[in-house]
């Protein structure tokens, strides 16, 4: 055989290696942590008129909350817990805007919906400081977040395996 008959055959096998490798049980990425990310200046949490606390740099209110109104919208009454609907899909939040009321814990129903791929739910402040952060996890598959009160205000969520695809806006209180 001539040199220049092999070379198509030597592709060929290349080829089906590289098919046979890919085709494994082995997902196609590899998680590595996501770098720290500056929120926009739209995140800075910001406090009611009324003098809402500020978070302290643990997350929690650096005073008691003061009894007021509940925030019309998502809010539950009194004493009931929020929960609040989030899911992944297409390695995207299908819901970029989320509102929970301010000064009281909540829930977060997160479903992944992204069969065998991991995501969780993470909230920071605007000053990129964690305050919430939620198991990863591989879907399809559901779980329930339990997230501390928050200061109103204005805190990003974001995917930590995703972050650049999978993030939106926590508004707080409004």
């Amino acid at each position: 055989m001539r040199p220049t008959r092999l070379l198509p055959i030597a592709l060929l096998v290349t080829a089906a290696g590289v098919v046979a490798a890919c085709g494994g049980s082995t997902p196609g990425w590899t998680y590595a942590p996501a770098p720290p990310i500056t929120p926009p200046p739209s995140v800075e949490p910001s406090t009611e008129p009324s003098g809402a606390p500020s978070l302290t740099p643990s997350g929690q209110p650096s005073a008691p909350p003061a009894e007021s109104p509940e925030p019309s919208g998502s809010a539950a009454p009194s004493g009931e817990l929020v929960v609040i609907d989030v899911e992944a899909l297409n390695i995207l939040f299908t819901q970029t805007t989320l509102t929970a009321p301010a000064d009281q814990p909540f829930q977060i129903n997160f479903a992944n919906n992204d069969a065998g791929i991991p995501h969780n739910v993470e909230i920071k402040d605007g000053t990129g400081a964690v305050l919430f952060l939620g198991e990863i996890f591989n879907g399809i598959e559901t779980r329930v977040y339990d997230v501390p009160a928050l200061a109103a205000g204005e805190y990003q969520f974001l995917c930590t395996v995703h972050p650049t695809t999978m993030l939106g806006i926590l508004t707080v209180g409004g």
